[in-house]
């Protein structure tokens, strides 16, 4: 998608070039400094009834006399806010899509107050969501929408922040189209070699640097609770290493850490048939990782990025683990495996203590972890646990500056006593209450020698019914938390310090000296998560 931004005033509108002209209003038509004969067909709808500033109306003109564009649309926007234009923009895009011959689209506000740059990261993010479809494999691909350019026209006192909202926004939109992509392909489209087989793909395109162990390989690192869980599958695991260096090599990176579960069964901990075929979604954490790089690469921003992918299917077999089965982590600490369907956790954590060796800013997991979690927060929320309110909050920040929000959730020590085991140092599951928080918990365990967050997107990663498919979710977040510890870095290179931003929370972060030890979550086991929710996952 070709994004572009021209500097044009309201009372100029009826010059903007284009095949259909998007105006989001967020105010009544009445004052607004339109250009006449447009100002006075809005407000003659308005009056009819026929057009009203609420969220979902929307207003099309064809042919509006003295406008350069052949159609316009018109959009209610509720409020100034970033979710209302993105919201706005989307249900303009939907009248557009049933339009023909639209090839280049004009969007513009009236009534919104001045572009943001988080307005403008909504305009590309929506347009993204709204280009996509999916047609790997089907024999006649759909087509996608036929817009190939989208103008952002503003004021010029606001053109700076829209560019640079545009530009964060068009290489987030295009990290979330290949999440999207790898997330929905079947089980059999995406095993973990044809996982890593993209992540190669993306590694060649961008410059990125990859590194892709094979079974030998992974058994050579001592990642044996990884392997515990591919033992029962025909296809063969893949640990996948990507790395982008945009800073010096002595700077420590970010490290993101992706579930890749490329099909779940559960194991011999058999999930319920009904809705099975959801679990090609299972790989929505590396899906994220993979999405999130595609937009760094493009960004560039000037700091380290490291993403570690655990890649395996979870199947029933006479080789598979068995519940009782007892593994030695790479941290070689031991696992009581009483329930194989929480499996996530058994890769997680040895890709978790193989991002030691980088000496890591910090490390970031990412995993469509439990069902609990579905319970807890449905599908708007992202669960987010970390022991470091600091590290906490920027991803709270980032979450919400990007449209893309998590809620906190506790990591009291308590909760650690439910993974107690009598022969093992823990077990993989905690019971059924606290599934999500008892997850985080055995995560936790190994993660001591660095800063670290968990992000359970079980809710968000998909979405199910009519509009099944992967979200993207959550590259938004990722990208702009990425982008903002690359800006704070860059101050402190420069000898200044950053401001906080305009929607940071009135009460600051605590400082790192007085970091809060949150509460963990264990992954439901397979019988509390089917009784809890049909979207079941390790």
């Amino acid at each position: 998608m070709d994004f572009r931004h021209q500097t044009l005033a309201l009372q100029d509108l009826a010059s903007a070039d284009a095949d259909a002209l998007l105006l989001i209003i967020g105010a009544e038509p009445k004052g607004l400094a339109l250009p006449g004969p447009l100002q006075q067909l809005i407000q003659d709808a308005f009056a009819a009834g026929d057009f009203a500033i609420k969220p979902g109306r929307a207003l099309y003109l064809h042919q509006p006399a003295g406008m350069r564009a052949k159609r316009v649309v018109v959009a209610a926007c509720a409020g100034a806010a970033p979710k209302a234009v993105r919201a706005a923009l989307a249900r303009a895009l939907a009248a557009v899509k049933e339009l023909g011959g639209v090839k280049q689209i004009a969007v513009a506000s009236a009534g919104c107050g001045a572009w943001t740059r988080a307005q403008a990261l909504a305009v590309a993010v929506a347009v993204g969501e709204a280009s996509y479809v999916y047609g790997h494999t089907k024999s006649t691909a759909p087509k996608p929408p036929a817009w190939k350019r989208v103008t952002l026209l503003t004021p010029a006192e606001d053109a700076a922040e829209a560019r640079e909202g545009l530009r964060r926004g068009q290489a987030i939109a295009a990290g979330m189209t290949f999440a999207r992509e790898q997330a929905n392909r079947p089980g059999n489209f995406c095993t973990p070699t044809l996982l890593a087989d993209a992540a190669k793909a993306l590694a060649k395109q961008h410059g990125l640097g990859i590194q892709v162990f094979d079974r030998a390989g992974i058994e050579k690192i001592g990642m044996g609770s990884f392997l515990s869980v591919a033992r029962g599958s025909e296809e063969p695991p893949r640990f996948i290493v990507l790395r982008y260096d945009g800073a010096a090599k002595s700077e420590a990176p970010i490290v993101l850490v992706g579930k890749g579960v490329t099909f779940d069964t559960g194991g011999i901990s058999l999930k319920p048939g009904a809705e099975m075929d959801e679990m090609k979604f299972d790989m929505g954490g590396a899906a994220s990782v993979l999405g999130t790089f595609r937009a760094v690469a493009e960004l560039k921003p000037r700091i380290n990025l490291v993403g570690l992918i655990p890649a395996t299917e979870n199947m029933p077999s006479g080789r598979a683990t068995k519940p009782g089965d007892v593994v030695t982590s790479l941290s070689g600490q031991t696992i009581e495996i009483l329930n194989t369907d929480a499996e996530g956790r058994l890769i997680l954590c040895d890709a978790l203590t193989y991002a030691e060796r980088f000496k890591p800013a910090c490390v970031v997991d990412i995993a469509t972890l439990t069902g609990a979690c579905v319970i807890a927060l449905g599908h708007h929320n992202s669960g987010l646990f970390s022991p470091d309110d600091e590290l906490a909050q920027s991803l709270l920040d980032a979450g919400r500056e990007a449209l893309d929000p998590a809620w906190r959730m506790p990591l009291d020590e308590e909760y650690d006593e439910q993974l107690k085991s009598n022969f093992a140092d823990m077990a993989n599951i905690g019971g059924r209450a606290a599934g999500s928080v008892t997850a985080a918990m055995f995560l936790k365990r190994f993660t001591k020698a660095y800063r670290w967050a968990h992000l359970d997107i079980a809710g968000t990663a998909w979405k199910s019914g009519a509009a099944k498919g992967g979200t993207g979710r959550p590259v938004p977040l990722l990208t702009s938390f990425v982008l903002a510890q690359a800006d704070s870095r860059s101050a402190t290179r420069a000898g200044g310090r950053r401001a906080a931003p305009a929607d940071a929370p009135a009460t600051p972060a605590a400082a790192p000296a007085g970091r809060r030890r949150a509460a963990a979550q264990p992954e439901a086991p397979a019988a509390a998560k089917r009784a809890s929710t049909r979207r079941a996952r390790a």
